[in-house]
């Protein structure tokens, strides 16, 4: 066997936020692949909610608080090696695989030469794949303003076209075409749910001529900024405060999730721009998330701000 085999395959997936990383994943640990992995979630948000869908993996980490690839480098490169030490103990069960969900907002390169530089990951771990997730519905305007998202692309080994089915069918192929352009190397792989189906043929099509960003003013970081709601709270209020605020701020405004308490139960709400998902109830469980705290991760806004606004159609000014 040699020292490649030996080592343990770690496979980084990516993609911009709300691309249906951990719903991809999730469906891709109910059908058995990445059997024994251990899975790392990062979230930018100190409030973590993505791993409360994981709970099938064989072990879980989770790095909140700040992108894997910048600021929370670090605390990554310390968990990949307290991984490898406890693998190497006498009668440790061998880990052979890992699994890095990466926050949306990380860029996939950064990580892969951290683990590639570091004098001791180099020996125990090999970056098997990077697979990044692209929303069939939003990701050709992520690619359009935003340097990070074909960055993500750019570095892929697979990427995996989710929400298919929610695409216009000549939106969905000039999008392939454009991700063909944009990494020509790259597997494109169709999903929806995470379960794999076919994509329509784009050859002969044209990508799509995208600006360059590089001489742009730069805009403000996008930021996960924490609200939490009280135990009081008005949830028709709640609901018609949060379709307003999308409606009007929904091309800052990238993502919103959270675990909140309602008469029907737990339930995981998310949006991605501005369209809210369908909500999901989640058990009776420690450990899924902090009650009643929604991670809004946008630009050009303040939790202050929010936190006002919310007051104002919930009356309790």
């Amino acid at each position: 066997m040699n020292t490649e085999e030996r080592r343990i395959r770690l496979t980084v997936l990516g993609g911009y936020l709300g691309s249906g990383k951990t719903t991809w994943l999730r469906h891709q640990l109910h059908e058995g692949r990445f059997a024994g992995a251990h899975v790392i979630v990062n979230e930018a948000a100190e409030t973590p909610v993505d791993h409360a869908l994981l709970g099938q993996a064989s072990g879980l980490s989770v790095l909140a608080g700040g992108c894997v690839c910048c600021v929370a480098k670090d605390e990554l490169i310390a968990l990949l090696r307290r991984l490898c030490d406890e693998r190497s103990r006498a009668g440790a069960e061998r880990l052979t695989q890992i699994v890095l969900e990466t926050s949306g907002l990380a860029d996939p390169g950064p990580i892969v030469t951290a683990i590639k530089s570091d004098p001791v990951l180099v020996y125990h771990i090999v970056v098997s794949e990077i697979i990044v997730a692209a929303d069939a519905r939003h990701a050709m305007s992520q690619l359009r303003a935003e340097p990070l998202g074909r960055r993500q692309i750019e570095i892929a080994d697979r990427i995996v076209v989710t929400k298919v089915d929610e695409a216009e069918p000549a939106d969905l192929v000039r999008l392939l075409a454009t991700l063909a352009g944009l990494n020509p190397a790259a597997r494109i792989s169709g999903a929806v749910k995470g379960v794999e189906v076919p994509l329509p043929s784009f050859e002969g099509i044209a990508p799509e001529l995208l600006p360059d960003l590089s001489s742009e003013a730069p805009k403000p970081p996008i930021a996960p900024v924490r609200l939490h709601l009280d135990n009081s709270i008005d949830w028709t209020a709640f609901s018609v405060w949060l379709s307003a605020l999308l409606h009007a701020r929904g091309d800052d405004i990238v993502r919103v999730k959270g675990v909140v308490r309602t008469p029907a139960g737990r339930l995981l709400l998310q949006t991605v721009r501005k369209v809210v998902q369908t909500p999901e109830i989640l058990p009776e469980q420690d450990g899924l998330g902090e009650d009643n705290m929604i991670v809004l991760i946008g630009r050009g806004f303040t939790q202050s701000q929010l936190e006002r606004s919310l007051r104002y159609f919930a009356g309790t000014r």
